[in-house]
C-alpha cells in the first residue's frame, strides 16, 4: 500500500516523512525546496516522541502529480485555495477506487474533490497539531493532538499507528470538522496578535476576542442545526466562558486540554510570514458564508476575515485591547 502526499510543505512533509519513518511506502509530490530536503535527509521531532531521523532516497519525491497514480491513498495537504487545482491535476491520474483524504483546514474540501474525482473515494481527515520548521530540512510537530479521519480509512490505520500517528476513526466527519473550525477560529486572532500561540492565549483579551467569534459561530451553527462534535474534554458550549476566565483559572484549565511549544504559531501566521495565501475564507469565512446562507449575519467573523485580508496586503500587529474594542463595536453594529 503505497501512501501519496499532494502538498509536501509543513502537515504533508511531517506526516508524510512520519508514515515513511515507521516503513510505510510514501511518495510526495511538491515543491523543490521539499525534494532539496529530501535529498539531504529529513530531521523530525515531535511534542510527544522521540526524534527521527529519515536517510537520502527513503521517500519517492516529484513535482508530478503523476507520480500518484499508483499509491491506494493520496492525502492532499495543500492550502485551501489550492484545492481546486490539486482535483483538477489529480483527475486524469487516480485509477478508480483510489482513496483521497483532505487533511485541510476548514470546510468545504472533500465535496470540491468528490465533484471533481468521480472515480475516488473521497475521504475527510482532521491534522489537529502545527507543525513548524526551525531549520531547512527540519519539521517540529508544535502541539498535542490526534488525527482524526472517517471511517473509511481504516485498511491504512496500521500504517499511521507504526509511524506514532494513531487515526481516530470516526462516523461523523462532518460534525468533526465544524468542531475542529471552531478550535481554528483562533488562527485569525494569533496571525493579528503577531505573536506565538503560547503568548497570544496567555492574554485574556485575545482570548475575549476569540470567545466572541466562538459565541457567535456556536449561534450561527445552531440555527443551521449543525452540531459540531465535541474535540477536547471541556463541552463546546462551555469554552467561550473558559476563554474569559482571569488568566490562572484558565491556566489551570487549558494545561490539562492542551501542550503548546513556546515556537508554536498558527498556520495562518506561518502562512503570512512564509508570503502564502490566507485560509480566512475557508474558517471564520465559512462561518459568514454559512450565515448569509441563513439569511443572517455574523459581524465578528465577518470583521476578523476582513483584517486578515488586510494583514495579508499589509502586515499589522494588533494590541489584545485595540482588537478586542473593535470587534466588540462590530458586533453590536447590527
Amino acid at each position: 500500500m503505497r501512501i501519496g502526499i499532494l502538498g509536501a510543505g509543513l502537515i504533508g512533509g511531517f506526516i508524510g516523512g512520519r508514515l515513511a519513518a515507521g516503513g510505510a511506502e510514501v511518495t510526495m509530490v511538491g515543491r523543490p525546496a521539499m525534494g532539496a530536503a529530501l535529498d539531504a535527509g529529513l530531521h523530525l521531532t515531535d511534542l510527544d516522541g522521540p526524534d527521527r531521523h529519515l536517510p537520502p532516497g527513503r521517500i519517492r519525491f516529484g513535482t508530478d502529480p503523476g507520480l500518484l497514480a499508483d499509491c491506494k491513498l493520496v492525502l492532499i495537504c495543500v492550502k485551501s485555495a489550492q484545492t481546486a487545482g490539486a482535483a483538477a491535476a489529480l483527475a486524469p491520474v487516480l485509477p478508480p477506487g483510489t482513496r483521497v483524504m483532505t487533511m485541510q483546514n476548514g470546510i468545504g474540501h472533500a465535496e470540491v474533490l468528490a465533484a471533481a474525482l468521480p472515480q475516488a473515494r473521497v475521504l475527510r481527515g482532521i491534522v489537529p497539531f502545527n507543525v513548524v520548521s526551525p531549520a531547512p530540512g527540519h519539521l517540529r510537530r508544535t502541539t498535542s493532538g490526534t488525527l482524526l479521519a472517517d471511517r473509511d480509512a481504516g485498511p491504512f490505520a496500521p500504517a499511521f499507528a507504526a509511524a506514532g500517528l494513531p487515526l481516530d476513526l470516526r462516523p461523523d466527519m462532518e460534525a468533526v470538522m465544524w468542531g475542529k473550525l471552531l478550535m481554528n477560529l483562533n488562527n485569525a486572532v494569533n496571525t493579528l496578535s503577531g505573536l506565538p500561540l503560547r503568548e497570544e492565549l496567555a492574554q485574556r483579551d485575545y482570548r475575549r476576542c476569540l470567545a466572541l467569534a466562538q459565541d457567535e459561530a456556536l449561534a450561527v451553527l445552531a440555527a443551521a442545526r449543525l452540531r459540531p462534535a465535541r474535540l477536547t474534554p471541556l463541552p463546546l458550549r462551555l469554552m467561550p466562558a473558559v476563554l474569559r476566565l482571569p488568566d490562572p483559572a484558565f491556566r489551570l484549565i487549558a494545561g490539562r486540554m492542551l501542550r503548546i511549544d513556546p515556537a508554536a504559531r498558527s498556520s495562518m501566521a506561518e502562512d503570512l510570514a512564509a508570503g502564502r495565501p490566507s485560509e480566512i475564507d475557508w474558517l471564520n469565512g465559512a462561518v459568514v458564508a454559512l450565515a448569509a446562507r441563513l439569511g443572517a449575519r455574523a459581524p465578528v467573523n465577518a470583521r476578523l476575515t476582513a483584517l486578515v485580508h488586510a494583514a495579508f496586503a499589509s502586515p499589522r500587529r494588533w494590541p489584545a485591547a485595540e482588537l478586542l474594542a473593535d470587534l466588540h463595536a462590530h458586533a453590536l453594529s447590527l
